[in-house]
This record gives structure tokens, sequence and C-alpha cells, in this order.
């Protein structure tokens, strides 16, 4: 039987329909049931039995767990890091390059990252980090930010993961600064984050920089009479020239998670 790897995979199958017949609300949120193990392939009406014989009828019997698609993808990114110019690469986006160690500027932290893929650095380093680090540096165009925000689902790729991105990012990072009083004070305190100008009339705009020319916005909307409380993220429009959708997400995930243990060492949540 035929391994699937990544949500992605899974959602290429897909007629890509959003019946709503699996009871997902749309084929790219039933994919990553799939993939969680919460759903399985022959759930979808419209796949042909030949599909799901291919991939296996108990579907995540067949599939690699999240954790273990993580080691296997950044192994191959691993591999391929090893295979660059560092120099080019330096050049190419604009870095720093000491003792044959790539810096990366990583939410104000440095990230140094040698040709064999490791990384060092004064903090835990995470999956969600170590990914889009390592796509920067194979596939980074080095093009600098043009000022111009655009929310996640104009940019190119974020057309098909828009609605995972709400329901796995910004809806949570709602509900953190909702409770979390602190939670942009400690962006900029811990974070190098920068307070900007109200966009969009938001109530709080902050910007970080979670990769040097990915810059991402943070719009906070404070709930007021009957409205409630809104958030919303916007990417620079040259975004994906220095990086790709899928580890656009990977890093918004990552903020969330970074930013849901803060406020949980603060008893708020």
């Amino acid at each position: 039987m035929t391994q699937l790897n990544t949500t992605m995979e899974i959602f290429k199958l897909l007629d890509k329909s959003n019946c709503k017949k699996c009871n997902k609300p749309t084929c790219l949120a039933f994919a990553a049931a799939v993939f969680n193990g919460q759903k399985h392939l022959h759930e979808c009406p419209h796949l042909p039995s030949e599909i799901i014989e291919q991939y296996g009828k108990e579907s995540p019997a067949n599939l690699n767990t999240p954790e273990q698609a993580q080691e296997q993808n950044m192994a191959l990114l691993k591999e391929k890091v090893s295979t660059i110019d560092f120099s080019l690469a330096a050049e190419r986006l604009g870095i720093p390059l000491s003792n044959d160690k790539l810096t990366i500027k990583c939410l104000g932290k440095d990230f140094s990252v040698d040709n064999t893929g490791n990384i060092t650095t004064d903090i835990h380093v995470h999956p969600w980090i170590m990914i889009p680090v390592f796509n920067y540096i194979i596939a980074g165009a080095g093009t600098p930010a043009s000022g111009q925000w655009v929310p996640f689902r104009e940019l190119e790729g974020g057309k098909t993961w828009y609605r995972l991105f709400g329901q796995r990012c910004e809806k949570p990072l709602k509900q953190v600064a909702d409770t979390y009083t602190d939670l942009f004070e400690d962006m900029i305190r811990l974070f190098k984050g920068k307070q900007v100008e109200n966009h969009y009339n938001a109530d709080i705009s902050l910007v970080l920089h979670p990769l040097p020319k990915i810059p991402v916005l943070i719009c906070y909307w404070k709930p007021e009479d009957e409205f409630a409380s809104n958030l919303n993220l916007f990417f620079d429009s040259t975004a994906e020239e220095n990086l790709n959708i899928e580890s656009i997400y990977t890093l918004g995930v990552g903020l969330v998670n970074m930013f849901e243990k803060l406020s949980l060492r603060h008893g708020l949540q």
C-alpha cells in the first residue's frame, strides 16, 4: 500500500467539492482529520474504490503520525541544506556567514545553522521553527518586504489553506489575546515585536519577525458593546517569494502554540 505523509497529499486525492457528507466543513478539513487519525479515507463518498484500495481502507494505520512525518521532513531538509553553498545562500538572503554557519534572526533570537542542518541557539528549538528555517535557507529568494500587507487567503497558496489557517492560527490566538492581558506587551518585550500605527482601524497593531524577510502583522480588535473581539494575521505580499505556503502556515501554528504556553505559565487558561 502507498503511504500518505502529509495533509496535502491526502487533500490532492479528494474532489475538492466541500460537500460536507463526511461531516467536515471542507475537503481540507477532512484531509487534516484523516492525517490526524480522526477520520478514514473511506468516509469520503466521492473517492473511487481503487484509491481507497491503494491507500488502505483503514487509512490512519497506513499513515505516519504527524510527529513521524515531521521527523522525516526535517531529515530530508537537513540533507538538502548539506548540498547548499553557504556563501551563496548568505549573499542571496543577506544574512551573516561565520565559521561555516549561517545566522538567522528568528523573533529577535540568533539561530545559527551549520552545513549538516544542526541549529545552535539559546532557546529550545521546535519543529515549527526548524522546518521554515531550513526552507528559508534552501529556497528563499531574499526579496525585501514590500510593506504591502495581505491576509493569508490572498497569498497565492493561501487560497487552499486559509480555512485551516483561520481555525488553527487566528481563532486560537484571538482566544489567547482575550484572556492574556500582557500578550502584546510580551510580544514586544520577549520577541522584539514592534507596535505600529493602527492598521485596519484595529485597537492594537503589532509586527513580529519570525524570519528576517517574513514579517507578520497582528491586528486585534477589543470587544465592544454587542461586538465580539477579533484578531487577524497579515503577511507581506512578497512572503511566498521567501518561504513556501506550508512553512508560512507552520510558522503561524507555531506562534500560536508558543503564546498558548506563555498564557498557561501565567495561569490564564
